[in-house]
């Protein structure tokens, strides 16, 4: 029985991690959905999900979040953006994102996946762009790259570390470490 509830563990963090696409806080959710598995099995129960383990997750959670933050502020901040500009980027950002994976529907699987991402970092681009209202042209194109690329870098870091966080837990609540 214990193999049927480390497996719909597995399922639940899987779709938590693909969560982190749309701009969702997907790795909390994953560490959550764990916190949960570990709390509510008796402990008499092997394999176990150990306290390490769940350690270990917390710190990715936190780097990932660290990572996204740092990658997505200091694209738009090393070509001058403003507040405004940071502000409409995100919300550009979620509004692409969902955008993104609506449009990526047709394609089986991956569409919305991909759709989500390539639509968040239009999103950050466009919002940074409209964001900046006050600025040339050129400056408002530049910041709105970097805000695009900046989300690009974010993302992929935070799925990475989701990723690596997937694996440990998975691999933890199948078999004792």
């Amino acid at each position: 029985m214990i193999y049927l509830w480390a497996s719909l563990l597995f399922l639940s963090n899987l779709l938590a991690w693909g969560s982190n696409f749309f701009g969702v806080p997907g790795n909390w959710l994953l560490l959550l959905f764990t916190i949960v598995y570990k709390l509510v099995l008796p402990p008499d129960q092997t394999p176990d999900l150990s306290w390490t383990i769940l350690l270990m997750a917390l710190v990715m959670a936190i780097f990932g979040e660290i990572w996204e933050f740092a990658a997505s502020a200091a694209g738009a901040a090393k070509k001058g953006g403003s507040r405004r500009g940071a502000i409409m980027s995100i919300v550009g950002s979620l509004v692409g994102s969902i955008g993104g994976a609506v449009i990526g529907v047709p394609v089986p699987v991956i569409g919305p996946l991909l759709g989500a991402l390539v639509g968040g970092a239009v999103g950050a681009f466009a919002g940074a762009y409209f964001g900046e209202r006050d600025r040339k042209h050129g400056d408002r194109v530049a910041i709105g790259k970097a805000a695009l690329v900046g989300r690009l870098f974010g993302t992929a870091g935070k799925l990475v570390f989701g990723l690596v966080m997937l694996i440990i837990v998975t691999a933890d609540s199948f078999a004792d470490f």
